[in-house]
C-alpha cells in the first residue's frame, strides 16, 4: 500500500469516527432518553397483573391471560416533569393506557382490589380504539385514585383520532400541574389538576394491559419507539 492509499485510508477513518463521536453527542445533548431497547425488558417490572409482557419484533407486547386483572410494566425510574413519546397499536377489544407519575400503594386504605397493597395508581393517558362512535383515547383517567377521570366531563369528548388496528404516535408533556397529551399530532387533553400533583408529583412510566372477564381474549396490546425527555 502507497503513502498516498495509507494516508487516504487514515484520513477517511478519522473523518469516521469524529462524525460518529459528533452524532452521539447532538443526540445526548437533546435530552431524550430511549426507554425500550427493541431488544429486551430491561429498565422495567411488572407490578400487578397476570397478562404477560414480552419483547417481539421489536415491540414490548402485552397480552392478556383469561380473565387477567388490570396489568401493568412499570420503568424503575420515576419521573417527574417530563415529555414522553411512544406509539402503540391496541386489539379493537382491548382498553389499554399509559401510567404516568404513578405509585404503588404503600397501606391498604380501604376495601377493595384497587386499595390493596402495592396497587398501581395515578395518572393514566387512555389508550382504546376509536370504534364507530369515537372513544376517549388520550384524556386522562385516575387510575385506582377514587377520581375516576380526571379529565373533566365537559372537557371529554369522544373522538375519532385514534386510528384502529394501526400504529398511533401519542405525546405527551407533564409539567407542574398541567398534563396535555397529543394523538397523531392532534391536541387531545390540556389539563390542570392541582390536587394529582399534590399526591402524585413524580412517579414510574407504567404500560397498562387492562383486565379482560374469563372466557374472553386473548387481546394484545404492543408499544414501541418509548422515549422520555426530562425538563
Amino acid at each position: 500500500m502507497n503513502i498516498l492509499r495509507r494516508s487516504l485510508l487514515s484520513f477517511t477513518t478519522t473523518a469516521f469516527l469524529v462524525a460518529t463521536v459528533l452524532a452521539g453527542s447532538a443526540a445526548a445533548a437533546d435530552g431524550w432518553v430511549s426507554l425500550f431497547d427493541g431488544k429486551t425488558l430491561d429498565g422495567w417490572t411488572q407490578k400487578n397483573g397476570t397478562a404477560t409482557y414480552q419483547v417481539v419484533d421489536g415491540t414490548i407486547q402485552g397480552t392478556t391471560s383469561d380473565g387477567s386483572p388490570n396489568s401493568f410494566l412499570c420503568s424503575n425510574k420515576e419521573y417527574a416533569n417530563f415529555e414522553l413519546e411512544f406509539e402503540v397499536k391496541v386489539h379493537d377489544s382491548l382498553n389499554s393506557g399509559v401510567q404516568i407519575r404513578s405509585q404503588t400503594k404503600k397501606t391498604a386504605d380501604g376495601k377493595g382490589k384497587n386499595n390493596r397493597v402495592g396497587r398501581v395508581n395515578g395518572p393514566q393517558v387512555e389508550i382504546e380504539a376509536s370504534g364507530k362512535n369515537g372513544a376517549e383515547a388520550g384524556y386522562i383517567y385516575g387510575e385506582a385514585t377514587g377520581r375516576g377521570w380526571l379529565t373533566k366531563p365537559e372537557h371529554l369528548k369522544p373522538h375519532k383520532h385514534f386510528k384502529d388496528g394501526e400504529w398511533n404516535k401519542f405525546r405527551v408533556i407533564a409539567d407542574g400541574n398541567r398534563i396535555q397529551t397529543w394523538i397523531n399530532g392532534q391536541p387531545i387533553a390540556d389539563l390542570v389538576d392541582d390536587e394529582i400533583l399534590k399526591t402524585h408529583p413524580k412517579g414510574f412510566i407504567g404500560l397498562q394491559v387492562h383486565g379482560i372477564q374469563k372466557g374472553t381474549g386473548p387481546y394484545q396490546v404492543a408499544w414501541r419507539n418509548i422515549r422520555i425527555k426530562e425538563r
